[in-house]
């Protein structure tokens, strides 16, 4: 067994002493999904735990091998002697121990970035300005050629709403899906989600020049709690708006993979809609149904967006719509 253990100066200062995100950061990026404590941190004064009572936490834990990283920018006093000598002692005390010490953060080329990337920043403070660099740096880190122009706003929308690249991957378009969005949008029509957060997350501005607006038939009182059916509250909610109002135009799905089956049901057996002329944005989050109601969509002949993974949620379904509404405005 292995253990990490960055260590850093410490501060008076309390939220100074934050070396515990690198740690969990290293940590997510070498063993993603563990639970233990593989990468430690350590503190050499004004803070705890300090250098010999981590070692030894790490070696009662099993530790055979113990990685000590000084988390410095130079080669100091700390680095070149004070940090050696703990270390020194320690291999005293567990002879059965292997302990490998590293280089400091030092000068090295990708610290350039930082900085460069830091001073950047520095010039974006404005939110406008720091939305269109995210864009960039999306641009600049991902390759998205492979995409369409027209679903390149969606792709980077989405992406920039989670952080997570992973969508590049398993975003799905229907052929006519952005065009059907945007004709949905100028032609005023309204816009249906199936919970109020991602009601809350679509740019009504942006719609409201259009004529339209965004419903949520969820919190009705007569849909308080589930029917003699056993339907969701958001599925009824999707349901009662898609039997009122003839003016919808887009459906917008985030949380409730019931609601997205019989958004289905509906456009496959119901009058109710004109299919051709709506868009189904399906991105439920879970893993009950999640992907497999997406799966059903990325099946039908209606224009639709959806991801082929348990991945989603009402962030990503907000994200997409916000594109198309950027896109017209």
């Amino acid at each position: 067994m292995e253990n990490i253990i960055l260590i850093g100066h410490g501060s008076p200062k309390k939220d100074a002493n934050n070396v515990e995100m690198v740690g969990r950061l290293l940590h997510q990026a070498i063993h993603p999904g563990c639970s233990k404590g593989c990468v430690k941190v350590a503190y050499l004064q004004f803070a705890e735990p300090d250098l010999m009572d981590t070692i030894k936490e790490s070696v009662h834990g099993g530790a055979g091998r113990v990685i000590v990283h000084p988390f410095f920018l130079s080669s100091g006093m700390h680095v070149t002697k004070d940090i050696p000598e703990m270390i020194q002692e320690a291999e005293r005390i567990y002879p059965g121990v292997e302990f490998v010490y590293t280089e400091p953060l030092g000068i090295h080329e990708k610290l350039v970035h930082v900085v460069l990337e830091r001073i950047a920043s520095a010039g974006f403070k404005a939110p406008g300005d720091i939305e269109k660099r995210s864009f960039e740096i999306i641009s600049d880190e991902i390759d998205l050629s492979n995409f369409p122009p027209e679903q390149l706003p969606v792709v980077k929308r989405v992406i920039h709403a989670t952080a997570d690249f992973e969508f590049k991957n398993s975003l799905v378009f229907y052929p006519d899906a952005v065009r059907t969005g945007i004709e949905a949008i100028r032609a005023g029509k309204d816009i249906l989600t199936d919970v109020e957060m991602v009601k809350a997350g679509i740019n009504k501005k942006l719609l409201k020049k259009w004529g339209g607006k965004v419903i949520c038939k969820i919190q009705n009182s007569k849909f308080k709690i589930q029917n003699s059916e056993n339907k969701t509250k958001a599925e009824t909610g999707i349901e009662s708006a898609l039997k009122e109002n003839n003016n919808i135009g887009i459906i917008a799905i985030g949380n409730a993979p019931t609601a997205l089956l019989k958004v289905i049901e509906i456009f496959n057996h119901s009058s109710l809609v004109t299919r051709h002329s709506s868009l189904v944005v399906g991105v439920p989050v879970g893993f009950v149904k999640a992907l497999e109601s997406k799966a059903l969509l990325s099946t039908q002949r209606f224009p639709f967006i959806t991801n082929l993974s348990r991945k989603g949620g009402s962030p990503v379904a907000a994200a997409i719509v916000n594109a198309l509404l950027k896109v017209v405005c």
